[in-house]
């Protein structure tokens, strides 16, 4: 009996399975005439108008999304700053149409003073256009065809740039083998002085394309101008690498060098001061010595004890390569040991730049022996045990 059963179970499975092939082959053979049909009527297919649509709807995302911030949106914000601007000037007294930026920064700073640290969270009140980030305007028409070739690369201007950037890189090398294949290239020629100049950082790049860069994408950048400057570049490359250089002020030139003065017996010295916290110094400098360093009449050693503290005298001449070679009468007052050493370290080292020469003084710019140390004691904050020790908490 069992074997019937499970003889007429696999007969009926074999013809629903012989059943279901039948129907799928008929179907497909209907499916194929239709098809056949459809390709004899005159007109544009509606399948590929239905496959197409889909297509479409795909690829239109990007230009139905909504832009954060609007022209109109905009355009408010600049009529609220406008109104504000005039409220401030009023309360501070001033002409609402002179009212410049400083005078808006200076009246917030007066009338909501704040002693945070963080200086981005202190009010502040700025143009909407430094605000609200750039955006860039519809890359696409009516169609959804966008305008640039590069759109699909993410990063247009990125890549129309660096496209431009080879452009001009390509130029020179054609203008150098000219000169070569005529025998006027010289390898002595001179190269573009960047002295005085830097590169545009990533953040500016980005505000300048209204792009998001990568590092490696900056870096790639840079390699490309750099490598266009070993070339001999005529005025329209050096134009082009412009654009993406900003002045830079060289500190060493707005650093005061005292003149050299002379004492009785003809000895050339140079004096100046330096301070640090609360201590005060002046620091006199011969041109000639044999290393002799007094502080107040005191030998340096005896004055200060702490190893640490005799370093920061003598870094200054161990920086210079000048141990043993200038004598030096320090006189200090105020602050304790550690700003007596700080302070005389900072006036040697002004004294010793009427010695050297001026890359040797930015030398020393660099390495900070020119700038005063602003580190002060913090001061004991109310309802805190300390400056930023807090009171044990208890429970009870």
């Amino acid at each position: 009996m069992a074997a019937s059963c499970v003889s007429c179970g696999a007969a009926v499975s074999h013809r629903l399975f012989l059943g279901g092939r039948v129907g799928l082959a008929r179907r497909r053979v209907l499916w194929n005439a239709v098809a056949a049909e459809l390709q004899t009527i005159p007109g544009p297919p509606i399948l590929r108008l239905r496959h197409t649509a889909v297509v479409t709807t795909k690829k239109n995302v990007a230009a139905s999304r909504r832009e954060t911030y609007t022209v109109d949106f905009i355009k408010k914000q600049i009529e609220e700053f406008n109104i504000g601007k005039r409220h401030l000037a009023n309360m501070m007294g001033e002409d609402p149409e002179t009212f410049t930026q400083d005078d808006i920064d200076r009246a917030i700073a007066y009338l909501f003073p704040s002693g945070l640290f963080e200086k981005r969270a202190r009010p502040i009140m700025k143009h909407p256009e430094q605000i609200f980030p750039k955006q860039k305007a519809t890359q696409w028409g009516e169609d959804g065809r966008p305008f640039h070739f590069l759109f699909y690369t993410g990063k247009q201007s990125y890549y129309s740039l660096m496209h431009d950037a080879y452009g001009q890189l390509l130029k020179a090398q054609k203008h150098k083998n000219q000169l070569q294949a005529e025998g006027l290239f010289s390898e002595k020629a001179k190269t573009k002085d960047l002295i005085g100049s830097r590169w545009l950082i990533k953040e500016e790049l980005e505000e300048m394309l209204v792009e998001k860069l990568s590092d490696q994408d900056y870096a790639q950048f840079v390699r490309l101008l750099e490598r266009l400057l070993t070339l001999q570049c005529g005025t329209a490359e050096e134009e082009f690498v412009q654009r993406f250089r900003r002045s830079v002020t060289v500190q060493s030139e707005k650093q005061l060098i005292e003149p050299l003065q002379y004492d009785e017996q003809g000895m050339a010295f140079s004096a100046s001061e330096g301070k640090r916290k609360s201590a005060k110094a002046e620091a006199v400098v011969y041109e000639r010595g044999s290393g002799r360093i007094e502080v107040n009449g005191i030998d340096y050693l005896h004055y200060f004890p702490v190893t640490q503290d005799r370093e920061q005298l003598m870094f200054p001449f161990h920086f210079l390569d000048r141990l043993g070679k200038h004598d030096v009468t320090c006189t200090v007052s105020g602050g304790g040991r550690s700003a007596q050493a700080g302070a005389i370290r900072l006036a040697m080292a002004r004294a010793l730049c009427s010695f050297v020469t001026e890359e040797e003084v930015e030398w020393m710019r660099q390495a900070g022996l020119l700038t005063a140390d602003p580190r002060v004691r913090e001061r004991k904050k109310p309802g805190q045990e300390g400056a930023r020790r807090k009171f044990t908490w208890k429970k009870r």
